[in-house]
């Protein structure tokens, strides 16, 4: 099988998915936190060497205060609560986004998640929080202005491989494959510089209800494409 190296996945229908029981959105978001952890084992039997996924965005600010907070809750909660599951299952986890824009003890707790889990070389995990493709690009662009400033960075022009390397995933490979899950069909500005190359898959099934026979099918539809394609090549 011809397995993606890099899966990026936009984590869609929690709340809908919860409304559908009869729950509160809340509770869609529960159940798919917790989902996470079962498809990271699916794609490390299935051969992906990386998986990142969309847990909140810039946009998400945007939400009900009381949706916020318990996304945020939840996120504590995880970030605090994977260190050992990563462990115990050879996961390397970074966190993608503009982390400044997080609470003081969130970003304490992003930096103790990715120090304990950075010596894993199995299953690379990236989670993108606070993240939105066009500030990660933005974001990009000022990091180089300043070294420019500085003089720490070459004179000419800015190339694309020094863009790459000012992201937030410098040294992760573009993803392969692209999963959205609950039927919507865009991107809601995830990923936009690396996704340029990538396979688009949209399933109906909301994320919670997202299964490893559901990463699989994903798969075999990559497997069926005719890759062509060109790569930005690190430099």
């Amino acid at each position: 099988m011809s397995v993606p190296q890099h899966v990026a996945i936009i984590l869609d229908g929690n709340g809908r998915w919860a409304k559908s029981k009869g729950m509160p959105r809340t509770y869609g978001h529960t159940v798919g936190a917790k989902n996470i952890e079962t498809i990271c084992r699916a794609a490390d039997d299935l051969g992906i060497k990386y998986i990142t996924y969309y847990a909140f965005s810039t946009e998400n600010w945007n939400r009900p205060a009381p949706e916020v907070a318990t996304l945020m809750k939840l996120l504590r909660t995880y970030l605090r609560g994977m260190p050992k599951k990563c462990n115990a299952n050879n996961i390397r986890a970074r966190i993608i986004g503009d982390v400044s824009g997080l609470d003081e003890d969130m970003q304490d707790a992003v930096r103790s998640f990715e120090e304990q889990t950075k010596e894993n070389d199995g299953l690379q995990m990236q989670i993108a929080i606070n993240y939105g493709g066009r500030d990660e690009i933005i974001r990009a662009f000022n990091k180089i202005l300043e070294e420019k400033k500085n003089g720490q960075f070459p004179e000419g022009p800015v190339t694309e491989a020094d863009l790459q390397r000012h992201l937030d995933t410098a040294g992760i490979p573009d993803p392969d494959l692209m999963i959205r899950t609950s039927g919507e069909m865009r991107l809601s500005n995830y990923l936009l510089w690396q996704l340029a190359y990538s396979e688009f898959y949209f399933t109906p099934v909301p994320w919670p209800a997202f299964t490893p026979q559901d990463l699989k099918e994903a798969v075999e539809a990559y497997e069926k494409r005719d890759r062509r394609y060109g790569r930005v090549k690190e430099g």
